[in-house]
C-alpha cells in the first residue's frame, strides 16, 4: 500500500525523469542541422597608428589594435562549429601567417589565446605600404580557399609616391574577402615608445615623413621649389602635413577593395563587424552535427525545480 502511495506521488515520477535526464548527458546527444559555417583568415594591421586610442571599451579608450583584437574574439566565439579561423599579421609591405584555418570549437583556446598576444611589438619593420601588403596577402592566400579579411586603418607611412602602386589586375576577384577599415574619422595622436615599450609622448610633426621621396617625383617639376631632375626630383623645400595624426584612410581603403575586386567595411562595433562577415555569400552550408546536451540539461533542472513545488492537488483542493 505504501508502494502505491509512494508512486503517486508526482514528486518521484519528476526525479526518476530528471535522473533519466542527467544521464542522457553522458551519451552526448547530436542532433543533425544544416547551417552555414565560415572560412576567414584574418590579416591584422599591427603599425604604430594602430596604437592610436580612438575607441571606447567600458567607457575607457582603447587602442584601434586592441579594440580589434577585442572585437574579434567577441565574433569568433559566436561562429558555429565546423567554421575555421586563420590568423596573420601586417606590416612594412607583407603579410605573414601565425597559422592557417583552425576549425573555431575544437580550437578556440589556441585561436583566443594567439589573438590575446598580439602586439605592435611583433612588428619586423616600422614602414607601412599598405597596397603592397594587400598583394602579398592575396598572393598568400590565392590558393587556400579561405575568406581574406584584412583589417587596417589605411595610414601609410611614409605615403606611396601614387607612381608605384601596384597593379592588381591578375588577383583582382580571385578570393573572396573584405578590407575592414578600422579607426575614427578624426585624427588623433599616435603615441611614440621608447626601446622598452613604455609611452614617451605622441609623434610630433618632425618625427615623421610627409611624402615619399623614392623614385621620380610624381610633381609638375615647374611647380617644385629647387627641383633638379637627378638630384632633388621633389625640390630642396621641406615637406609637411599631418602624418604624425592618425586617421581612417576610408576613400583609399575603398578605392584598394575596388582594385583587388574586394568589399569594404567599416568596423565601428561587434554588430557592424558580424554584418559585413556573415554575408550570405561569405558562407557554406553544411550539414552540421550540434551538441543538443543542453535540452536534457534544460529538462532535468525543470523537473527538480518542480518537485520543490506545492502538491497542485492539494493547491487546487484549497481554492475549490
Amino acid at each position: 500500500m505504501k508502494y502505491r502511495l509512494a508512486f503517486k506521488d508526482y514528486r518521484l515520477w519528476c526525479l526518476l525523469l530528471a535522473l533519466a535526464a542527467m544521464l542522457a548527458l553522458f551519451a552526448r546527444p547530436e542532433a543533425v542541422k544544416r547551417q552555414p559555417v565560415y572560412n576567414f583568415t584574418f590579416i591584422i594591421d599591427i603599425t604604430r597608428s594602430m596604437n592610436a586610442a580612438d575607441y571606447r571599451l567600458d567607457g575607457y579608450e582603447v587602442s584601434r589594435l586592441e579594440y580589434v583584437k577585442k572585437t574579434l574574439g567577441e565574433l569568433i566565439a559566436k561562429l558555429p562549429c565546423q567554421s575555421r579561423v586563420g590568423l596573420g599579421l601586417f606590416t612594412e609591405r607583407r603579410s605573414t601567417l601565425l597559422f592557417e584555418p583552425l576549425e573555431v570549437c575544437s580550437s578556440y583556446a589556441e585561436i583566443e589565446s594567439s589573438l590575446d598576444n598580439i602586439d605592435w611589438r611583433m612588428a619586423w619593420a616600422a614602414d607601412s605600404n599598405i597596397a603592397k601588403g594587400l598583394m602579398s596577402t592575396l598572393e598568400m592566400l590565392k590558393n587556400g580557399g579561405s575568406t581574406l579579411v584584412f583589417i587596417t586603418d589605411g595610414q601609410e607611412a611614409p605615403p606611396v609616391n601614387p607612381a608605384y602602386q601596384p597593379d592588381f589586375s591578375e588577383l583582382k576577384s580571385r578570393m573572396k574577402g573584405l578590407i575592414i577599415g578600422a579607426g575614427g574619422l578624426q585624427p588623433v595622436p599616435i603615441p611614440k615608445f621608447n626601446a622598452n615599450g613604455e609611452q614617451i609622448g605622441v609623434y610630433s610633426e618632425d618625427d615623421v615623413p610627409h611624402r615619399s621621396t623614392f623614385g621620380r617625383s610624381n610633381l609638375d617639376p615647374s611647380k617644385i621649389e629647387g627641383y633638379d631632375a637627378r638630384n632633388a626630383p621633389f625640390g630642396s623645400q621641406k615637406a609637411t602635413g599631418r602624418e604624425h595624426l592618425a586617421v581612417l584612410h576610408e576613400a583609399y581603403l575603398q578605392k584598394l577593395a575596388g582594385e583587388a575586386g574586394l568589399d569594404y567595411a567599416r568596423l565601428t562595433d561587434l554588430r557592424s563587424l558580424q554584418t559585413a562577415l556573415q554575408a550570405p555569400e561569405l558562407a557554406t552550408l553544411k550539414s552540421v552535427r550540434t551538441d543538443v546536451r543542453w535540452q536534457a540539461a534544460l529538462a532535468a533542472l525543470m523537473l527538480l525545480s518542480a518537485v520543490y513545488l506545492p502538491n497542485p492537488g492539494k493547491f487546487i483542493r484549497r481554492l475549490r
